[in-house]
């Protein structure tokens, strides 16, 4: 009730306590699926390891791969030992790139934004990892120049668009300066006028001799196409009608150094036939060869038309614009080099992002792609998600409060909200344990007095157990490694270090769980002390999931839970997992197919990749 009557209230589960969440998200799982409703995934942790994680849930699902990968420019260089730069560019991408890729649909598209100092690197990894190579466009991205010395001034970079057996681009919109073009409108839209004689390439009657034909025009300039009737064997056409005693026949001719020349019309006589609204008499009286008549047809701009390869557009110029919509959103400057939003919604468009596809960046940045989704949503109507993943500290500081502040109004000043006409978004943002929190969290349990004595009258032995076996071993139980059983799920935690403290950090199971098993999530309700989620997993089976606190719900409390709520998961149903010993089995009714999985083998397996 208290959201309801507060539309546009911004609200972040974090801050309340897991009874609040639990009651928001069975609420969202009465209207529709949960996973229907999100309009977006942040993933706080390293794209490596973030992209295996999103693999079962979102393999074949993504429709815009976007990156603005760091671009090896001594303005922002990454540090590689013994010079190995440009390899270790392009090894740090392709590990990255082979996760990316089978997220993409058969249509999908991968658009790389890159400078000239990595581009012909790029475009050859991604021409050996992509079936079809879309095109390479060319973005007056920095008007003024970028400075440099000894060097030409850049002022462009690059956008390469790759993608899979299916990919085409999409249509952009036509800009200020190609409408201009076309400044009359009808009831079909904009359009010019333009003579029907061709000219240029092909226009001569022996090119094109179908298209030299008469047009009749009455003293009242109607327009009509006679009786007409191809003769193969002359190579023209036979005219089988006189014009009437009003009426001149208008031939495509045109006098050329005193010399009258046959030329062609633009279009057909049928088509002409069937569309003489879209044709005009224009009184000439310069064109002596033909009555001082020319006749005009209206052309349209292609709205179908592929994108070109060079995008001036001033709304492109990222080391203006982007720079100011992060100051407009927060006041001050907080990310250098963010993108413009025009020219990431553009590539988007180009990439064939229609109303309810799926874009994934995870070179995230400032979150621009995020808001560009957004604003193209507000555009159509449409129900686009993205899922962004960044390391950095402005995952917390830039790119979460931007995407907040973008869904509570769609323009800022000096960081200040200004129409506040916000849209509604459900998002969840999700952090990924380092590799630096797995070697803090590592609890390593000593070797007992016998163990001591065994390895020291063996020193062989002992050679062997320090290279082979000791970290395995005495870590085994370590938390972080899932060395315990999920007795409390709720409560489970690791150990790390933050700010010089060491300190036990909490770890969402639940929602690990759905990842490793590709859950597209349709309700989470928390029934009499036992989580229930449900959804289907990568392999399309309906699955039930049951987190209980052991301590609290044993076998037998879990059976008799199963009993008295069974019925609210009614339907098919393939999979069920609990964490814990069970004896769910047992309780299959006649004609029931589903099995009953224990959670804990299955996480490890999926996680550390047992068999």
């Amino acid at each position: 009730d208290f959201v309801r009557a507060n539309p546009h209230l911004v609200v972040d589960t974090r801050h309340f306590d897991r009874s609040f969440a639990d009651r928001l998200l069975e609420a969202l799982s009465e209207a529709a699926p949960l996973d229907q409703q999100l309009s977006g995934v942040l993933v706080h942790g390293e794209n490596f390891q973030a992209l295996n994680l999103l693999q079962a849930r979102y393999r074949r699902q993504v429709q815009c791969v976007y990156i603005d990968p760091p671009y090896n420019t001594d303005a922002s260089a990454i540090l590689y030992k013994n010079n190995y730069k440009d390899s270790s560019w392009l090894s740090l991408m392709e590990e990255s790139l082979r996760l990316a890729r089978p997220c993409l649909t058969d249509t999908g598209v991968l658009c790389a934004a890159i400078d000239d100092e990595e581009v012909s690197l790029l475009r050859l990894l991604l021409r050996n990892l992509f079936v079809r190579e879309l095109g390479t466009v060319a973005v007056r991205s920095n008007p003024a120049g970028r400075k440099s010395r000894g060097q030409f001034s850049p002022a462009h970079e690059y956008a390469l668009f790759f993608g899979n057996t299916g990919a085409t681009p999409g249509t952009l919109d036509k800009t200020a300066q190609e409408l201009a073009r076309y400044p009359l409108i009808d009831d079909e839209g904009r359009y010019a006028w333009n003579n029907l004689i061709r000219h240029g390439s092909n226009d001569r009657r022996q090119d094109r001799p179908k298209m030299f034909y008469p047009i009749y025009v009455s003293d009242s300039d109607a327009i009509r196409i006679p009786l007409l009737e191809w003769d193969d064997e002359e190579g023209e056409y036979q005219v089988t009608e006189k014009p009437r005693t009003d009426e001149v026949a208008i031939w495509p001719l045109r006098e050329q150094d005193g010399t009258i020349v046959e030329k062609n019309w633009h279009r057909g006589p049928d088509r002409v036939g069937r569309t003489l609204p879209d044709y005009r008499v224009r009184r000439n009286a310069k064109n002596s060869s033909s009555h001082g008549i020319d006749i005009d047809f209206k052309i349209r701009p292609d709205l179908g038309s592929m994108p070109r390869t060079w995008w001036d557009d001033k709304r492109y110029a990222s080391a203006n614009l982007g720079a100011k919509t992060i100051k407009e959103l927060f006041g001050d400057k907080q990310f250098d080099f963010a993108k413009a939003i025009g020219l990431v919604e553009d590539c988007l468009r180009a990439s064939l992002c229609d109303a309810e596809s799926v874009v994934l960046d995870y070179f995230a940045g400032s979150g621009t792609t995020g808001q560009a989704v957004v604003n193209l949503n507000r555009v159509d109507g449409g129900s686009r998600t993205f899922v962004l993943v960044e390391v950095g500290h402005h995952f917390d500081n830039v790119l979460l409060p931007r995407l907040k502040k973008v869904a509570y109004s769609p323009d800022w000043r000096d960081g200040k909200p200004v129409s506040r006409q916000g849209v509604s978004q459900l998002f969840k943002y999700v952090r990924l344990e380092s590799y630096e929190d797995t070697l803090e969290s590592l609890e390593v349990i000593p070797l007992t007095d016998a163990q001591h004595a065994l390895l020291a009258d063996n020193p062989e032995l002992a050679e062997d157990y320090r290279l082979r076996y000791a970290l395995g071993v005495q870590t085994a139980g370590s938390a972080c490694l899932l060395g315990r059983d999920f007795t409390d799920p709720f409560s489970y935690t690791i150990t790390v270090v933050r700010d010089g403290a060491r300190r036990a950090v909490p770890v969402d199971l639940t929602e690990t769980f759905n990842y490793l098993i590709g859950l597209r999530v349709e309700s989470r309700r928390r029934i009499d002390g036992v989580l229930a989620i449900t959804g289907t997993d990568a392999e399309r089976r309906q699955c039930l999931i049951l987190w209980r606190n052991l301590g609290s719900t044993d076998h037998a409390a879990l059976d008799a839970w199963f009993g008295r709520h069974r019925e609210r998961f009614a339907g098919p149903l393939h999979v069920i997992y609990v964490n814990g010993d069970h004896t769910l089995n047992a309780l299959q009714h006649r004609g029931e197919t589903w099995v009953a999985e224990t959670i804990e083998p299955v996480f490890r397996g999926l996680m550390f990749g047992e068999e």
